[in-house]
């Protein structure tokens, strides 16, 4: 593992950031294992328990009334009215991720190379792949495949058939069967791109010197975006930033702005986006990121979730429970602090509208609502 990946998951010290990054990947199984051990995380059902909800949780989305929130410990729950939320069983025990939607169809992604689908709105889960990290008999673990048993850290869906998901150490897998097979797909072309100018990431992330280092080969994709068409963008750490204008085929690497990593993408039609991550950073394309400007935004907390709305709206989370709002494109974004009943600002992984002006809210502390003024 590189320098950088090092210091990486040891300052981003907090729960969520560890969370989603492969150094909290399990380590791998005895040398000479076959089969998965039965006492591990990915093949053990998950446990319904009583304090789900204000459990560690780490995406939430919405569709047609029905939301569902992911979290550690396989953890899956459901609500009708984003108030009363059910826990439901799951095969695994493996950390969830990110849960999407299309179609009425509903995926769920987290450690072990985990994917989950449901088709009824989240009350029922089937496995549609694990990956839980071992070596072969013999095997040296300087030889073994850097993706193999990395955590999917998103997961989007152009259709109810054809979707992507995307991890750690350029992991990307494509589906155009609903999820029933998965196959290995290639992110990161050999061709750099010209960077005209760059932020460098500053803060306690990265020297200036590791900096230097140059593009990483196999760097984390953090966040996929389906734009519409046949266009998807993907984010990842370092300033990575990719698109592809023929449902993935071929990608084509971005000159980005920032040198830091970007945790998530919102997008209106096939155009216009944002894109937005450590340190508070967030940037805004409206020609499919061929070229970039940066968005004022306040305070200086790393962003990662959020959603679009109407007229180039969207809302932001993030670390300090922070949440920024903008109400249409070229307003400035207006920041509130979200506080939950017991006074904690929590971290903020995600969140999603509920349908009627208030926003759902996951993190640290569990799942909640924020109710603008």
């Amino acid at each position: 593992m590189s320098k950088i990946r090092l210091r990486d998951a040891r300052r981003l010290g907090l729960a969520l950031l560890v969370l989603t990054l492969p150094m909290a990947a399990r380590l791998p199984a005895a040398e000479g294992a076959g089969a998965v051990p039965a006492d591990d995380p990915a093949v053990q059902p998950t446990e319904i328990l009583p304090r789900a909800k204000k459990s560690l949780l780490l995406d939430v989305a919405g569709d047609a009334g029905n939301f569902v929130v992911v979290g550690e410990r396989g953890h899956v729950l459901v609500s009708k009215d984003g108030d009363d939320w059910t826990q439901v069983a799951t095969p695994t025990r493996s950390t969830l991720t990110v849960v999407t939607t299309s179609e009425g169809q509903w995926w769920a992604g987290g450690h072990d190379g985990m994917i989950l689908h449901s088709g009824d709105a989240g009350l029922t889960w089937q496995v549609q792949r694990k990956d839980p990290y071992q070596l072969a008999a013999g095997e040296n673990p300087a030889d073994h495949d850097t993706r193999q048993g990395v955590p999917i850290l998103d997961i989007a869906f152009a259709d109810a058939n054809n979707g992507m998901a995307v991890g750690a150490y350029n992991l990307l897998l494509v589906t155009h069967d609903g999820g029933a097979t998965w196959t290995a797909g290639k992110a990161i072309v050999s061709a750099a791109a010209t960077e005209a100018h760059r932020e460098p990431a500053k803060g306690d992330i990265f020297s200036e010197d590791e900096l230097q280092l140059g593009d990483e080969s196999d760097p984390h994709l953090n966040a996929i975006t389906y734009l519409g068409g046949s266009a998807w963008v993907i984010a990842g750490e370092r300033g990575t930033f990719l698109r592809s204008v023929d449902n993935g085929e071929h990608w084509q690497k971005l000159a980005f702005p920032y040198a830091g990593s970007m945790f998530g993408v919102v997008a209106w039609g096939d155009q216009h986006m944002l894109a937005f991550g450590l340190r508070g950073n967030v940037y805004e394309s409206v020609d499919q990121g061929t070229s970039w400007t940066k968005v004022a935004a306040p305070g200086s907390a790393t962003l990662m979730g959020g959603f679009a709305t109407a007229d180039g709206g969207a809302v932001l989370v993030g670390a300090n429970g922070t949440l920024l709002v903008r109400s249409k494109s070229g307003q400035p974004f207006v920041a509130h602090t979200y506080k939950n009943a017991n006074g904690e600002t929590p971290y903020l992984a995600g969140a999603s509208a509920d349908g009627k002006g208030d926003i759902l809210l996951v993190g640290d502390k569990g799942v909640d609502r924020f109710h603008l003024q």
